[in-house]
């Protein structure tokens, strides 16, 4: 090994790295590093390992000249002497093992003593908790792992409170709504007819619908949602949905038509959540389309055995910082009416079904929204 090669001699073991790349450096790893590492601890590593391999070969050798020794010497003093070297060799031996693995032991305590420091904040609750991916190939395979894994739950636990943040935001508009009506009408400030009991029960129906959706998006992205599968005639369920929204349309003053082209295939669905799901899209698409706007309902095949099912409208838009996260719970407009879980649901639903659903918008130029789904049984 040239001078450069050696590694530096004084300090922590993370001093500077020689110029040109030593053999023990990891392939699937740049050189020279773009972060400090124990790369002087891991050459040395290198040579202990070639210079006991080497210690070992010489015993092994030696050993086996004086066993040959043993069983062609004649002499007995030769013979006592042989067997007296034979048996030093073997306590050579086992003092040399025991001494690497005494080491080997250490070292790995030293690489595994920060990962098992990190999971203990992590039992703790610390899910920020990460160690440094340095040291032997295992020792770095297992620190990216933890930090993989503590990322996850990190990501996990900030949307579980985010969830229950949102949940208790929804809920309580109703209830207050339901609270002041009720109070109200017990005080006598309010009398008990349908009039005033209207509002309360209203408010039922929005907390009956919320706790509904909760139910089937937490049944969906647990993998516990039922789904009654048939062969359905997609351009006929689309049709027949929409056409629900037609009394709708023409009082808003929007012109709505669907367009189906030939050679459709049967898809294997549950009909029910397919039809909820273009449903919530026509809906959404009918809120935000003016006057004298339109809705166009396309249902259409492509060659990779899919049904496309698109819904374009001529509305002012989703707002670009939106866009990105309208098939996110809760995510809607700051004056948007409903409780921004519908487009969640209608994810989830298609994605268990195996399809897909995406979102394309520009301000003032009207959006579409894009489902496609398998023809087959999944």
């Amino acid at each position: 090994m040239s001078q450069d090669d050696e590694p530096h001699r004084g300090g922590p073991p993370w001093g500077r790295p020689p110029r040109h790349r030593p053999p023990w450096w990891p392939e699937d790893e740049p050189w020279p590093p773009e972060s400090p590492v124990p790369w002087a601890y891991m050459a040395g590593t290198w040579r202990r390992r070639h210079r006991l391999a080497s210690g070992l070969g010489c015993l092994v050798v030696l050993l086996g000249l004086v066993g040959f020794g043993i069983l062609f010497a004649s002499s007995g003093q030769v013979r006592w002497l042989a067997s007296y070297v034979l048996f030093l060799a073997l306590v050579v031996m086992i003092l040399v093992g025991s001494s690497r693995l005494i080491s080997s032991f250490r070292h790995r305590r030293l690489e595994t003593d920060p990962i098992i420091e990190a999971a203990g904040r992590v039992q703790d609750g610390d899910y920020s908790a990460r160690v440094p991916e340095t040291g032997s190939a295992e020792a770095r395979l297992l620190a990216r792992s933890f930090n993989q894994m503590s990322a996850r739950l990190e990501a996990t636990d900030a949307q579980r409170r985010s969830f229950m943040a949102d949940v208790s935001h929804e809920l309580r508009t109703p209830l207050t709504v339901i609270q002041g009506q009720l109070e109200a009408i017990r005080d006598g400030v309010y009398p008990a007819d349908a009039e005033h009991l209207a509002p309360a029960l209203d408010q039922v129906a929005v907390l009956e619908r919320l706790v509904e959706d909760l139910r089937t998006l937490a049944l969906s992205e647990s993998g516990s949602l039922k789904l009654t599968r048939e062969s359905v005639d997609v351009g006929t369920l689309v049709t027949e949905v929409v056409s629900a929204f037609e009394p709708t349309a023409q009082a808003a003053g929007v012109t709505l038509s669907v367009t189906v082209t030939p050679a459709v295939p049967r898809a294997w669905l549950d009909p029910a959540r397919i039809g909820s799901v273009v449903r919530n899209l026509v809906a959404n698409a009918l809120r935000y389309t003016p006057a004298g706007g339109g809705v166009t309902i396309e249902v259409a095949a492509t060659d990779t055995e899919q049904v496309v099912v698109s819904v374009r409208d001529t509305g002012r838009g989703i707002d670009p910082a939106l866009l990105g996260t309208v098939f996110e719970r809760f995510s809607r407009s700051p004056d948007s009416t409903g409780s921004g879980l519908g487009l969640a649901i209608a994810r989830a639903l298609v994605e268990a079904h195996g399809g897909t659903i995406t979102a394309a918008s520009e301000p003032g130029s009207g959006t579409t929204m894009t489902v496609r789904l398998p023809v087959g049984s999944i």
